[in-house]
């Protein structure tokens, strides 16, 4: 079964604190950061992500390309994220396939429900994001004990002797 999880991306970073303060100072910034933190619950999870975010606010009217494994989709323009993302529900709706809509939008969330999408909010995604985030960071910590515990320590002379073979010396 697939996991595919559609991402009104301006509703998110509006709704999750870290996002919303950057996005006073730096909105792309926001955005960027929103998609990396989409990059590793994907990776994670195994989920298919995209995340949809209204054209008006950026140049590029229509765009679509995939950054970090995250498909970022820019609507075209008078298409809003909500309509977009109800069209790939339909697009993408199979029976091999789960798809989740994230968005704290309460109308969108019905839509995406009636047409067969499972609803996920901006909270629930701040919270698995965090999840998947500090597995990730603990996976990382085991991996590099197992490689420092896995190097033998050598006495000084069996390394000099090592080390003469390595260059070829008698």
């Amino acid at each position: 079964m697939k996991n595919i999880l559609l991402v009104d991306g301006y509703n998110i970073v509006g709704a999750w604190p870290v996002l919303q303060k950057l996005k006073e100072t730096d909105f792309a910034l926001a955005r960027d950061k929103l998609v990396g933190l989409l990059a590793e619950y994907a990776a994670y999870t195994g989920y298919e992500v995209k995340v949809v975010f209204d054209a008006h606010m950026v140049q590029g009217i229509g765009k679509v390309y995939n950054k970090h494994r995250v498909e970022v989709i820019y609507t075209k323009k008078n298409e809003t994220a909500d309509e977009r993302i109800e069209k790939l529900v339909i697009q993408l709706k199979r029976i091999d396939r789960t798809i989740y809509v994230a968005t704290s939008d309460m109308a969108e969330q019905s839509l995406a429900f009636g047409s067969g999408a499972l609803r996920k909010s901006a909270r629930e995604l701040a919270i698995e994001t965090e999840i998947a985030a500090k597995r990730i960071d603990k996976m990382l910590q085991n991996t590099r004990k197992a490689q420092e515990s896995s190097k033998i320590k050598l006495s000084e002379e069996v390394a000099e002797i090592f080390e003469k073979w390595r260059r070829g010396d008698k």
